[in-house]
């Protein structure tokens, strides 16, 4: 690994508060399929691997940390928490925290079209982040990181009452105003099948009101709702 590579991953391992015993996994982490494309010959793997092992010691993790929070909750509003807490915007968001955009190795077209703030590139990075402290320094210190950052997503998610259901708020607000209901319709998806991504749009007297993208065709129309309450209360 250059010198320069090497002080930026322990610049970022520094900033991150990690306990891990080599920077490799980090490294590999950071690797974006489209700079692995560019370079077939520079020797290393892309993310997409330690982002789908990563993707499911978030979800345990914060599985278990509502079942002890939440003694009392059923079933559905732990998994509607849940929920709220592992899409797409949030991920993003706790990538930000960390400045995570910063330490990615991307090919020169999602350089040149700002891949390094583009939500789905930053919270694919923080799962297979999450994966790389898993697999070098195992369980505990991979929540400890997860606990870290995200704490404070659950305690909104849980505190708002309506566990990220962006749709049902936005229905209500919309009854108040209105006679009509939002409807809402895929503009877009796109990416490999293992990892697709969707874009929704939520419509109001035949206008698009906004779009918001997610993993699922329903994190999608989420999104889209939460961006429209936020253009409505911008309006206020």
């Amino acid at each position: 690994m250059e010198q320069n590579r090497a002080r930026q991953l322990q610049e970022l391992i520094t900033r991150s508060q990690l306990v891990v015993e080599s920077a490799d996994l980090i490294n590999q982490a950071l690797v974006h399929p489209t700079y692995v494309f560019e370079n077939p010959n520079i020797g290393l793997a892309h993310n997409q691997r330690l982002e789908f092992l990563g993707d499911a010691v978030l979800d345990l993790v914060v599985a278990r940390y509502l079942y002890d929070l939440f003694p009392d909750k059923p079933e559905g509003e732990l998994t509607k928490i849940r929920a709220a807490v592992v899409c797409e915007a949030a991920l993003a968001r706790a990538a930000q925290q960390i400045d995570l955009g910063k330490y990615l190795l991307l090919g020169r077209g999602e350089e040149m079209t700002g891949g390094r703030q583009r939500p789905s590139i930053l919270a694919d990075a923080f799962e297979a982040l999450i994966a790389a402290i898993y697999l070098d320094a195992e369980m505990e210190q991979a929540a400890k990181f997860i606990h870290g950052i995200l704490d404070k997503e659950i305690e909104q998610a849980s505190s708002c009452g309506n566990y990220g259901d962006y749709k049902t708020v936005l229905q209500e607000r919309i009854q108040k105003q209105y006679t009509n209901n939002a409807q809402y319709t895929i503009l877009e998806e796109f990416g490999p099948d293992h990892d697709k991504r969707f874009i929704a749009g939520v419509i109001l007297k035949d206008k698009l009101l906004a779009q918001g993208q997610g993993r699922s065709k329903k994190e999608a129309e989420q999104q889209a709702a939460k961006a429209a309450l936020e253009m409505f209360d911008e309006r206020k």
